[in-house]
């Protein structure tokens, strides 16, 4: 067991004819009294202080730790988050794709019907035109009839219808 200050100030010796000067002993181990205590403080305080930066490295240690697991986590979410945005804009070019496709497709249908539409209407067309111009001609032609003329040319004698109607 280590010596306190106080086991070394209450320290007696056996007295000795021809021993060493007591007071002079007495003077040292005062000395190593208090020298002992200053070396027991500074010990304390320097465990003290031990103590406190080892706290501190621990405390220190556990903040790096859980800033790498938070890095780690992180780098985590960011992976995930850059394949869930990765596979979204997949799906998003897909839909975008399917809907051109849709598009495209209903242009094309629509183009068709619209040109057979007008086909169709050419046609009608071309028929209404036979249909109209020979109507024309044939009303041309009852007009270039000698009819006409021998209607012009018929007079009619109303004093013949005047006598036929008083006969009556």
């Amino acid at each position: 067991m280590a010596l306190t200050p106080i086991d070394i100030h209450n320290k007696t010796f056996g007295s000795r004819w021809r021993g060493y000067d007591e007071d002079e002993v007495n003077e040292f181990l005062e000395q190593l009294m208090k020298d002992y205590e200053n070396v027991l403080t500074e010990n304390k305080e320097l465990t003290r202080k031990l103590k406190e930066t080892e706290d501190q490295v621990s405390h220190y240690n556990a903040i790096e730790e859980t800033l790498q697991k938070s890095i780690l986590i992180a780098q985590e979410a960011a992976e995930d988050v850059r394949r869930n945005s990765t596979q979204e804009s997949k799906l998003i070019i897909k839909e975008a794709e399917k809907n051109a496709d849709r598009i495209v497709n209903e242009a094309l249908s629509r183009s068709r019907e619209i040109t057979m539409e007008i086909e169709d209407l050419k046609k009608q067309s071309k028929i209404f035109r036979n249909r109209f111009r020979m109507l024309i001609e044939a009303q041309l032609d009852l007009v270039k009839m000698d009819d006409w003329d021998a209607l012009l040319e018929y007079e009619t004698d109303t004093r013949k219808l005047e006598a036929a109607a008083d006969k009556e």
